[in-house]
């Protein structure tokens, strides 16, 4: 596995944590801080998306 270069965690108010981190080879993860042994993996592309989504409102329904 690839090192993991980690952001640092986005904490909602009394929520999870979560963090975002990338790799060399191009993949994306997502994990639960304190949980980072065991991300979501996808490529990197597909976080970018998923993150423009996100910011674009299609989650919204969500909240």
């Amino acid at each position: 596995m690839d090192v993991i270069t980690w952001e640092e965690p986005f904490c909602g108010e009394g929520a999870s944590c979560f963090r975002l981190g990338t790799d060399a080879t191009g993949n994306g993860y997502i994990a639960i801080a304190g949980e980072e042994d065991t991300p979501l993996t996808d490529s990197r592309d597909a976080l970018r998306r998923m993150i423009i989504d996100i910011k674009a409102g299609k989650a919204d329904h969500l909240l």
